[in-house]
């Protein structure tokens, strides 16, 4: 499954930047991690199953694309980011109405009596970054 959506990633890079790379306007793309708002996740998990993930978070401008997630594992910890591409043009226009983007990934339940995720929300005043945790007993 992971190889899937690497190529479709690649895909999608690739797409983007030939409709917005061939232009003399010196137009550049990078990533950009997007802070998580919300998380839809079961109260528990089932052993052997499959569950979708949903996270939902806010696009603030025009030129933002959601590129995939940020994943890390370790043992029953698992660490999740919003990674957007970001166009870097001066056409870019920031979004008034903030609404919700939701995005989701499934998420294979092993052998671990529980997982702890947590959902990477920003940076704090002092630089530091914030988590939503969540931890979801398997059964």
């Amino acid at each position: 499954m992971n190889d899937i959506m690497r190529r479709i990633k690649i895909i999608l890079i690739v797409l983007i930047i030939s409709i917005f790379g061939c232009s003399d306007d010196d137009t550049s793309f990078f990533y950009e991690l997007i802070p998580i708002q919300n998380v839809v996740l079961p109260d528990y998990f089932k052993k052997g199953e499959t569950h979708k993930v949903i996270v939902s978070y806010y696009k603030s401008t025009n030129c933002h694309y959601f590129s995939g997630f940020d994943y890390n594992k370790s043992s029953n910890k698992r660490a999740v980011s919003v990674v957007n591409l970001k166009i870097d043009k001066k056409e870019c226009k920031d979004i008034e109405t903030k609404d919700l983007i939701e995005v989701s990934f499934n998420f294979f339940v092993g052998k671990e009596k529980s997982y702890i995720f947590k959902f990477w929300q920003g940076r704090d005043k002092n630089g530091n970054h914030t988590f939503l945790t969540v931890e979801v007993p398997v059964k």
